[in-house]
């Protein structure tokens, strides 16, 4: 079998464009160097050391410069050349990147293959396209430049990666670039600064936002609404510090695991302690904290401290991937007979939140562990426990009837896992919440209870956070409502417009009355005209509209339009009572 029968014809395409991108930049800057320019979802790059930093003008001259060596019909040339050679001929070009690459890959070959087109060579395993012509000139588009570090290491430096999308023809990219608009409509970073929910600051510090009063409104409602939840559950809450000393993460097995995602430790009178990266450790001493029978459990732990985490600045967006944010965290401890009744509470209690934050589209993604990975599961020593557990989850989930997959070595150090995913308004897969089921603290920390013989027993610990973290779920909800949240989560519920000053007094009347219900009420009286404070509210997304006139004042009545709706209607104020309840009421 030839190797372009393992990739797909889309997927060659791609790779050929970042060749042919690299030609196109060799054209531009002939004192370029080029690292690498994989195919990657819906389209590729190429990491370039260019003499001066590019902007978002030069797009335009590269895609022209392309679609010329595309008319040009080069061939792709493939050249399988010894290590010794390629390295000489590298080193004539002065490809400084190439050149380790092919030191690397000198480790475990005699040889390395190089593909040719036109003037340009470049390191590549291939596969391409027979030639350049076989691209279609009008279904690809340059679309971003960024910053790479070299290997993917801050230590090294900074190359420039330009980003391209292409497909097989342009009916396929004009829909994927109108999909691509209509999901940065959605952005939670354009629409947390448009609708003041959240800001970052870089005189903070990057990846630690700042909430705003409305979103901070959102925010609350959302954990006010899982501790309700969650108390009725059986869950019991608790509050944990932001740090600890490092002996705890080293018994907890984060600093051996981990260390990379942490902070770097603050030194306190002579001894070490880390910013908290997890929670879980900290329930454990809580656990520990009093002599637990058979009787106490299962033991239901939530917490909704905040946890800090080292993520690159490259990977940092929004709040999907920030600093610091607080989990919907809680563990649950239990004897290994009740293992597979509460994660089917867990898995009932995701479907409840999901169905009132009309959340379909998800699936269950179950993380199995890989025992060749010494590095990763080497440490564990019970494979019978592990067999059990995975038992246990894969019954959960069969008994379920609802859609998962398996995943191989992706379990946690600790056990397998259930994790929950979404596809998010870019199109990618992502996860938003996780059930993971330890069997490895309970021996780490001396975790046990007296079982109903009187012996020593070791639970079994659920880790679960049906929200995953409060920032990321209301990150993605933004995105799936398009900030207009609906009205029982609306930090405003309704605005309050006077047609004129004269009718102030009257609008100020049934704001009083709406709040006195515990309605969450503005008034609009700037003095702009009537329009456009209308339009002002409806770009608020606020539900809805309250226009009130002289009609209305003689009336006692007001003038009702529902966000993203024409059509007005004239009510009495219980009605409009009556109808804003019933949705607050249903979650609608």
């Amino acid at each position: 079998m030839s190797s372009k029968n393992t990739f797909d014809h889309l997927t060659i395409l791609r790779h050929s464009l970042a060749h042919i991108m690299a030609m196109a930049i060799l054209e531009l800057f002939p004192e370029a160097k080029f690292a690498i320019g994989p195919s990657i979802e819906n389209g590729f790059y190429y990491d370039f050391d260019l003499p001066r930093t590019l902007i978002p003008e030069d797009l335009p001259l590269i895609e022209a410069e392309m679609k010329k060596i595309i008319q040009a019909n080069y061939p792709f040339e493939q050249v399988k050349t010894p290590i010794k050679k390629a390295l000489g001929d590298f080193t004539q070009l002065k490809q400084t990147y190439k050149i380790e690459l092919i030191k690397d890959l000198s480790l475990n070959s005699q040889e390395v293959t190089l593909y040719k087109s036109g003037n340009f060579v470049d390191l590549c395993r291939g596969p391409h396209l027979d030639s350049t012509g076989e691209i279609p000139i009008d279904a690809f588009k340059l679309t971003r430049i960024a910053g790479a570090y070299w290997k993917g290491n801050e230590k090294n430096k900074m190359l420039q990666r330009i980003y391209g999308i292409a497909f097989e023809n342009k009916k396929e990219l004009k829909k994927y670039l109108h999909i691509m608009e209509e999901a940065q409509k959605r952005d939670h970073r354009k629409l947390g600064k448009e609708l003041e929910f959240f800001m970052i600051s870089e005189e903070v510090g990057k990846g630690l936002p700042l909430w705003l009063p409305k979103g901070a409104f959102i925010r609350k409602k959302l954990e006010d609404y899982m501790y309700e939840l969650e108390r009725k559950n059986g869950y019991d809450f608790v509050y944990t510090p932001i740090l600890a000393h490092e002996n705890l993460y080293k018994k907890s097995g984060h600093l051996a695991h981990y260390r990379e995602d942490m902070y770097n430790p603050i030194e306190i009178e002579g001894e070490n302690y880390y910013l908290k990266p997890m929670n879980c450790p900290h329930h454990h001493m809580i656990y520990k904290n009093k002599r637990m029978s058979y009787r106490d459990l299962p033991l239901r732990l939530a917490d909704f401290s905040s946890i800090h985490r080292f993520e690159r600045s490259g990977v940092l967006s929004g709040l999907i991937r920030a600093r610091t944010f607080a989990q919907n965290d809680a563990h649950i401890y239990c004897s290994k007979n009740q293992v597979e009744e509460e994660l089917t509470k867990v898995i009932q209690l995701f479907k409840k939140v999901y169905q009132d934050f009309q959340i379909k589209d998800y699936w269950f993604r179950f993380s199995l562990p890989d025992f060749e990975d010494n590095e990763k599961y080497g440490d564990i020593k019970n494979k019978e426990l592990w067999d059990l557990s995975t038992q246990y989850v894969r019954n959960t989930l069969q008994n379920s009837h609802e859609k998962f997959v398996e995943a191989k070595g992706e379990a946690a150090f600790y056990g397998p896992k259930i994790d929950v995913q979404i596809k998010n308004v870019f199109g990618k897969e992502d996860s938003i919440a996780t059930i993971q089921v330890d069997l490895y603290s309970p021996e780490r920390f001396d975790i046990e209870f007296i079982n109903s013989e009187g012996k020593k027993e070791r639970p079994i610990i659920i880790h679960r956070a049906i929200m995953g973290s409060f920032d990321r779920f209301f990150a993605f909800l933004v995105e799936k409502y398009a900030g207009a949240f609906p009205v029982w989560l609306a930090p405003i519920q309704a605005t309050i417009i006077p047609v004129s000053e004269k009718f102030l007094s009257y609008a100020q009347t049934i704001k009083e009355q709406l709040l006195a219900t515990d309605l969450r009420i503005e008034i609009n009286a700037q003095s702009d005209s009537l329009g456009k404070r209308i339009r002002e509210t409806e770009k608020q997304k606020i539900p809805y509209i309250l226009v009130v006139g002289e009609k209305e004042e003689k009336n006692k009545t007001v003038t009702v339009r529902k966000r993203e709706e024409k059509k007005q209607e004239v009510i009495k104020i219980k009605k409009f009572l009556e109808q804003i309840n019933q949705e607050i009421d249903e979650k609608k």
